[in-house]
This record gives structure tokens, sequence and C-alpha cells, in this order.
């Protein structure tokens, strides 16, 4: 598992976790500086512990998906959209049990 952080063609800062299999769990909004950016990143590993900071969401489609939460309420990232509640909650599980001590590679936009 890695987190990829990349400037996009509108100037700002993104992060993106992976999964080992290298499909995208969780993706950040976008971050005015690259430091901001890495503060997200580390929002993620100290929230990604607690199960109460994830929050599920069902999609006008009828998929899921969860947002990670900060302490204070604030969404830090967004997952993938999801057809199953169990492949929703392997999802949370892998973030859970493996962001806190994912590298971070930088990649072009």
């Amino acid at each position: 598992m890695k987190f990829e952080v990349f400037k996009s063609k509108n100037g700002e800062f993104y992060f993106s976790l992976f999964a080992k299999n290298g499909q995208k769990i969780l993706g950040s909004e976008g971050y005015s500086s690259k430091a901001a950016c890495m503060n997200g990143v580390e929002s993620v590993r100290k929230n990604a512990a607690s199960a109460d900071n994830f929050e599920v969401k069902t999609a006008s489609d009828g998929r899921m998906f969860f947002n990670l939460k900060s302490t204070n309420g604030q969404v830090i990232g967004k997952s993938q959209m999801y057809k199953s509640r169990s492949g929703l909650k392997g999802g949370i599980d892998s973030v859970q049990a493996n962001a806190p001590g994912a590298p971070v590679e930088e990649r072009e936009g």
C-alpha cells in the first residue's frame, strides 16, 4: 500500500492511497500547496486507526462509499465506489490496517 502525491493541471496538489493490487482506495480533495497535501497524508495516517472516523454513505445509484474524517469532522479522504457492503468493509479494513505506515511517493501530474 502507498500514498501518491501529485500536482494536477489545475495547480492543486492531491493524494491518493493505493492498495497492494494497485487499486485506488482513497483520494483527497485539492490542496493549494504540497505542504498542505502532506499534512493531509499525515492526517489520514493518524485518523485511519479509529473506526469512528469512517462515515459510510450511499450514492444516488445505490453504490456505497466512505469518507475518512479527522477528529474535527472534516473529510480528509473519499473512497472509491463499492457495489457490496463486504467490498466497502474490506476497503475500510485495508485503510485502517495499512495507511498508518504506508510510504509516500511523488509523481508527475
